[in-house]
């Protein structure tokens, strides 16, 4: 079996774009959970959209520089598989949930990526975006793909600046473990478009099925 690209669409607020989503295909959806995002939740917002979604696709909540008790709400209120850390938040912060967690880089400022995973060693997977270290993600921009370690590539979550129009030219460059997407699908922040995710996802699959 050749390569398949995981998808990830982040910044779900209606129940309706993340049962669209799951029937496309999208692998997982991400919820928000910061209050200075556009795409920021409730939990009662959360809990429609979880509810809304079919089995086997995974519901993954973001925070940034969150405290505990935050995290643990969620979690007591929404079926949470994977958490996604976006700030400045230690390893031990990290592992304290008991709950997989990936964690967010950003590629803006040259970061030494070695370094960054070997503090962050029980991570599920390291998302790469635009911004700068400890800064929000959701640019929107596109950073230096070149500046990925070539050992890296296939194990990273690709983000920053990704649409249907150069998802194709990120697979072929990156061959990434996974793409991560908002802003790219989006008619307006948070509200997803039916059209741009089909036409995303027509796009990974036809270049994985070229390459095999």
């Amino acid at each position: 079996m050749g390569h398949r690209t995981r998808v990830k669409i982040c910044g779900m607020t209606r129940p309706e774009d993340a049962v669209e989503a799951a029937r496309l295909g999208v692998d997982a959806i991400g919820l928000v959970f910061y209050e200075k995002s556009p795409r920021n939740v409730s939990l009662q917002q959360a809990q429609l959209v979880c509810d809304a979604l079919p089995g086997f696709v995974t519901i993954v909540s973001l925070f940034m520089d969150p405290d505990a008790e935050l995290v643990n709400r969620v979690m007591e209120t929404c079926p949470i598989d994977l958490i996604q850390f976006h700030g400045k938040e230690s390893a031990e912060f990290c592992e304290s949930f008991n709950r997989p967690y990936i964690k967010a880089m950003g590629m803006a400022d040259g970061t030494d990526l070695s370094e960054f995973t070997g503090r962050y060693t029980k991570a599920k997977g390291w998302l790469l975006d635009s911004h700068a270290v400890g800064d929000a993600g959701g640019t929107g921009e596109v950073f230096n793909w070149e500046n990925i370690p070539e050992d890296y590539r296939q194990s990273i979550i690709l983000a920053g600046g990704l649409k249907p129009d150069n998802v194709a030219e990120a697979i072929l460059k990156v061959r990434p473990y996974a793409l991560d997407l908002s802003s790219g699908v989006e008619s307006a922040p948070g509200i997803k478009d039916a059209a741009l995710m089909a036409k995303l996802m027509n796009e990974v699959k036809r270049i994985d099925c070229e390459q095999g």
